[in-house]
């Protein structure tokens, strides 16, 4: 096991002192805290439910799939479209991290998205998401990959 999924286990079992991983709360980040709004909802928590593996039924191309299921399954509508770029004008638009905000990003060969369940010691948020080395997986992303947040309204 990686240091990251080590730091993520600990994170995830409730040991955030440790961790180089810290929630974004209240107007110190600029953002909701974690205790209401947006960032209490039960979205991280289901997208984390299916951390390594993959709930679809796509062999590529599934992170939009993925996210799409995961708002689906905690009441809200999705975008319908298995295009992670879709998200960007999805919901209501957010200036930075949000935990429980979607992240929505670019990367070689397409976009990518997913959820954010934290902010790393450098300011990156940490995003839960599919088709990431093909699998659901929880890992921090550089700020400058991510060119839209949003939250559903």
């Amino acid at each position: 096991m990686s240091r990251w999924e080590r730091g993520v286990a600990q994170t995830q079992a409730g040991g955030f002192a440790d961790t180089n991983a810290s929630l974004v709360s209240g107007a110190a980040h600029g953002g909701m805290a974690a205790s209401g709004g947006f960032g209490s909802s039960n979205v991280v928590a289901e997208a984390r439910r299916y951390l390594g593996g993959n709930p679809t039924s796509r062999r590529s191309l599934w992170c939009a799939r993925f996210m799409n299921m995961v708002l689906e399954r905690t009441g809200h509508h999705g975008t319908g479209s298995d295009l992670a770029r879709s998200f960007a004008s999805y919901g209501q638009r957010v200036s930075g991290p949000q935990v429980g905000a979607i992240a929505v990003m670019g990367r070689r060969g397409g976009g990518h998205v997913g959820v954010v369940s934290g902010i790393d010691a450098g300011g990156n948020p940490i995003v839960v998401s599919g088709n990431n080395g093909n699998r659901v997986r929880e890992a921090p992303v550089s700020r400058g990959r991510i060119f839209a947040y949003v939250i559903p309204n």
